[in-house]
């Protein structure tokens, strides 16, 4: 099973690692908040005890967050500068078969790949954190852009349908 990271422990990232954990995919969670990586241990912990956590890697660098990685999901806010930056640092980061999907909904993904030298591995996620937090969402749609791969639509596709939600893959 691909390994999973997870970049930014807020709601989102916290509900993505224990959806994750529960399908059986080992997950790094990075945050550079100290705090919200203790949330997080602590949310999880109460959700799964404490023999779910060797497969829930807490840390606090993206390096170390992505080093293994098969698939990266960001948790960064929605806005151009921050999915631009960090879209950049995850390409300097990980490893080359490294899958990026990115939740978005109003940045095209097209011009958000263009920063990396993967652009066929970038995809993008309609998703509102709040819906998916609270459950409010059984339909994920993945966005793809001209250059997204199938094998990078499949991935991803497979984890949130690994995580019990229906995938709509839209071309952008």
């Amino acid at each position: 099973m691909p390994i999973v990271a997870i970049v930014g422990a807020g709601p989102l990232g916290r509900w993505l690692a224990l959806a994750a954990t529960r399908a059986g995919y080992t997950v790094f969670l990075e945050d550079v908040m100290p705090s919200n990586l203790h949330h997080a241990q602590e949310e999880i912990r109460a959700a799964l005890g404490p023999e779910a956590l060797p497969s829930v890697r807490f840390v606090s660098t993206i390096e170390d967050a992505v080093r293994q990685a098969d698939l990266v999901i960001d948790c960064v806010p929605d806005e151009l500068e921050s999915k631009l930056e960090i879209l950049w640092l995850l390409d300097r980061m990980a490893p080359p078969r490294a899958v990026f999907a990115t939740p978005t909904m109003r940045l095209s993904i097209t011009d958000l790949a263009s920063c990396t030298y993967r652009a066929d591995q970038c995809i993008a996620m309609e998703a509102e954190a709040s819906a998916l937090t609270r459950g409010a969402s059984s339909t994920i749609v993945l966005r793809r852009a001209p250059a997204t791969s199938e094998a990078t639509a499949a991935l991803v596709s497979a984890f949130w349908s690994a995580l019990g939600f229906a995938v709509e893959i839209r071309a952008e």
